[in-house]
This record gives structure tokens, sequence and C-alpha cells, in this order.
């Protein structure tokens, strides 16, 4: 009976993955009938302007798949390996992380190419989630949930300062940004794609290839030590492949939140625990959620739209609490 119930729950995931696709390509400022998507898409001679409206959104959807998958399994992994219900990239700071090198690169360095953005985001994200985890750790009962969400929120205040400090002067760089920082896969080129594309797909991998030692993890440092699990090596592997998957994306699509927080919830759910279930799940579940959110986005805001990173907060922020909620903390 279980098996029935994860095999319709994958097929339902699926069909939900394909709608989203299809919603994606037929909603805009132009509203195209799916009829006329499939032919734009079965068709390799259709010149209509809706089939070439079509094309125009393809990229735009695969990078919403790719991105969503991306932040989905980053929050799974930074969930496993802090062992905290709360840890996603935008609540540890990571996000903010990259955002700060990001903006940092633009008004000193001058950089203005996706190529540039990913480098310069995945150095942020990489030094701000090791400072993260480095404070966390402080004190006696090391790295504890509680402390990690802290030192997150506490350094994410303190580097989103630091943009606001670099920005306001600089009336370049904020145009450059405020776009930007909101959230957004509106501006996906196929350039851009196969930029972050191998990152992504190291990072998936490495997650994949790490899923039983951070099942062993979750049983704590003793057991899973005694199962033969090097803890802090199987945490920096973790560690990297979220920061490869969460800078990739953010370089291109600003700092996405909620994600990551959501994802991995409604995963653990349906699927139970186990990270080898859980982490190509996460996948298509996060690459459901970006997308529909961006899709909401541009139907809420017609004629224009609203971004997809805003969407996501709200759908977000009441699970967050739910979280918060339930969770049964011991001390501080």
């Amino acid at each position: 009976m279980k098996y029935t119930k994860r095999i319709t729950v994958l097929i339902i995931s699926l069909i939900s993955l394909v709608l989203c696709i299809l919603a994606s390509l037929a909603f805009g400022a132009r509203y195209i009938s799916i009829q006329e998507v499939l032919n734009a898409l079965l068709t390799a001679n259709a010149d209509s302007i809706n089939a070439l409206v079509v094309r125009e959104r393809i990229p735009r959807t695969v990078f919403g798949i790719i991105a969503g998958a991306s932040l989905g399994v980053s929050g799974v992994l930074m969930q496993a390996i802090t062992r905290n219900p709360i840890a996603d990239p935008s609540i540890l700071g990571v996000n903010t992380g990259a955002s700060l090198f990001v903006v940092s690169g633009i008004a000193f360095f001058h950089i203005n190419t996706a190529g540039q953005y990913i480098w310069f985001a995945l150095a942020g994200a990489a030094l701000t989630a090791v400072f993260v985890y480095g404070i966390g750790s402080m004190g006696s009962g090391g790295a504890t949930p509680i402390k990690l969400a802290l030192a997150g929120a506490a350094t994410s205040a303190a580097l989103s300062s630091l943009v606001s400090a670099i920005i306001l002067p600089r009336t370049e760089v904020m145009n450059a940004y405020r776009f930007w920082q909101v959230g957004s896969i509106s501006g996906a080129t196929w350039e851009g794609i196969t930029k972050v594309l191998p990152l992504l797909l190291i990072g998936l991998l490495i997650g994949i290839l790490s899923a039983p030692a951070l099942n062993a993890l979750a049983l704590g440092d003793d057991v899973a030590t005694g199962l033969g699990v090097n803890t802090g090596i199987i945490r920096i592997t973790g560690a990297l492949a979220g920061v490869l998957l969460c800078g990739a994306v953010t370089a291109l699509a600003g700092p996405i939140g909620f994600v990551g927080l959501m994802v991995p919830h409604i995963m653990r759910l349906l699927w139970g625990p186990d990270l080898r279930l859980m982490i190509p799940m996460s996948a298509i579940g996060g690459a459901i959620i970006l997308t529909i959110s961006d899709v909401i986005g541009r139907l809420i805001g017609t004629p224009g739209e609203l971004e997809a990173g805003i969407v996501t907060a709200f759908l977000g922020a009441p699970i967050l609490i739910s979280i918060a909620m339930r969770a049964k903390v011991r001390s501080l």
C-alpha cells in the first residue's frame, strides 16, 4: 500500500509539473491557448505571433524549473546538515551573502555579465555559510538549530546593511540591483542557463551521492560516527552542494526566499525522512512551486507582473509561522 501511495504521489507530482510548464508558456501579458502552445512546441515551422511569444517564454520556463529544483534540494541539504527545520538559504543568510558580493562586484569591479555574477555570488554564499556555521557552533552544545537560526538572522541583517551602504550613494548600482534583489526569473536567457547548468548539476549530483551519509547524520553525530560516517566531511560536502545550488541560482535570479524552506517540509510529509527519496522529489516540488509562483505573479500583476520572489515569500511565510508555532525549543 505504501508503494502504491508513493507511485500515485509521483505521478501526480509529474502531472502537476507538466501543467505548470504549460501554464508558464500560456500566461503572461498575452494569453496563448494550450492548443496554440502545443502547436508552437510541436511544429518546427510555426511562425505566428503566438508561436514566437511561446518560444520567447521557453528560457524563462526552463530556468524556473531548474532554479526551483535547485533551491528545493539546497533547502533539504541545509536542513539535513544543520538538523534545523527552518534552515534555508534565505534564513541562514546565504542569499544575502551572495547579494553583497554581487553588489560589491557591480560597484567596485564593474561586473555586468551572468558569468561574472555567478562567481561573485558563489564566493559570497560560501563565505557566509562558513561564517554562520562558525558563529552558530560557538559555545556549549555546538551548532544547535536555534543558534544557527539566530546567527543566520543576525548575519543577514548585518550584510543587508552593508548592501544598503554600498548602493545608496551609487545611483547606477541601485538601478542595476533593485530589480535583481527582489528575486525574479523574468530575465532568464539561454546564455545564462548554459553558464549555471553545469554548477547546478554538480551540486545535485553531490547531494544525491551524499544522501545515505546524511541519513546516518540525522541519527546524531555519535551514531553516524559508529556507522563509519565522517561527520565533518559529510557536512562540508553537503554544504558545498547547497552553496553551489543556491549561489548559482541567486546569481541570475536574485535572492528568492522560502522555496528551500517550504519544499523539504512538504516532501517530508509525503515521502518520509529518507533523503534518498526527498532529494529528487524536492527537485520536482521546488520546480513546481517556483514555476507556479512565477505564473501567479504574472496573473496578479497583469499587464505587468509581480516578481516570483514576492509570491514565494507570501506562500512561505505562513509555513514558517506554522513551523515556529509547532517547534519544541527547550532552551535558548
